[in-house]
């Protein structure tokens, strides 16, 4: 079969300038995207900034036959994210990518997390995708057809301690995605979102800070040599093809493997006249993961309600 190409697309990768983001832009380009490297060029906590990542990145795409332009805007404020659209309509007219990979860390126990702590997540996370997503959308609609993909995580999903306002913005992704997927549908624009696993200076900032003791450290080694974040890059870069065929699904990536991510139900127990009793005991029937289902939307929840409700 032929090799997936992007050749006239354009695409915008925000927090381009390592990491993920670097891999994901240099990836696209190598198939033939124009791409927008966006780059605050702050720390991996938001602190400080500078263009010499983002130019970095477009300077080696260039380098390397490709098409690139540097933004080093903020996507924290919606002025930022109009203006990182803005760079990419000014030099190649449209957009029809996004890929929304910005992100900081300022990880706090819930008791001590901050306002600004609690802010700074939020505004460059879920705050930093919306601001992004709606001048993008009004390109993408107005042409009848966009990807985009947007950057979860485990935390959220699954839950990490000390993560509360990473994990609440990432979760909040996962939902923002979904919504996204329903309202594209009619532009052919498609939302889906990944939640990586790779060795990058988010998770080394991760680690605890008085470090590991030697053995565990050799097995954290071992583990995060094999997490190349170059080994994420093929999963966004299909999802965000003219050909990908899924919206609004969630896939984690790392070390080469690729899986899916989904909100199950489970068939649960019912009575008309529910009590607490009830609930206490049958808690294990309504928690039993057996004949799962996984709707699609409220409305597929809402059919299956009714569907048990009428047989029991």
């Amino acid at each position: 079969m032929s090799a997936l190409r992007f050749d006239g697309r354009v695409a915008v990768v925000t927090g381009a300038g390592g990491g993920l983001g670097r891999h994901h832009a240099l990836l696209l380009a190598e198939r033939g995207a124009r791409v927008v490297v966006n780059d605050f060029g702050g720390s991996v906590t938001g602190e400080g900034a500078g263009a010499g990542p983002a130019e970095e990145v477009a300077a080696q795409i260039r380098e390397l036959g490709g098409e690139a332009v540097a933004d080093t805007h903020s996507v924290e404020t919606s002025e930022g994210g109009e203006a990182v659209i803005g760079t990419a309509v000014a030099a190649y007219g449209h957009v029809d990518i996004l890929i929304n990979n910005a992100g900081i860390l300022r990880d706090s126990p819930i008791g001590d997390l901050t306002d600004e702590q609690l802010d700074a997540v939020l505004d460059v996370h879920l705050k930093g995708a919306f601001h992004l997503i709606r001048p993008a959308w009004r390109v993408m609609a107005g042409r009848g057809y966009g990807r985009i993909v947007n950057t979860t995580s485990a935390a959220g999903l699954l839950g990490t301690a000390g993560k509360s306002n990473y994990g609440a913005a990432k979760a909040g992704i996962a939902g923002l995605t979904r919504v996204l997927a329903l309202e594209g549908a009619g532009y052919d624009i498609r939302v889906n979102a990944v939640a990586p696993i790779a060795a990058t200076r988010m998770l080394t900032h991760s680690m605890p800070a008085g470090g590991l003791d030697p053995r565990a450290q050799s097995m954290m080694d071992a583990v995060t040599a094999r997490l190349d974040p170059a080994l994420v890059s093929p999963v966004v870069a299909f999802l965000a093809h003219q050909g990908c065929p899924v919206t609004g699904e969630i896939y984690t990536a790392g070390a080469g493997q690729v899986a899916r991510f989904f909100t199950g139900r489970t068939r649960g127990y019912h009575h008309p006249a529910l009590s607490v009793e009830d609930v206490r005991d049958h808690l294990d029937e309504i928690r039993d993961e057996t004949g799962y289902t996984v709707p699609a939307d409220p409305g597929a929840e809402i059919a299956q309600l009714l569907k048990a409700i009428s047989t029991t």
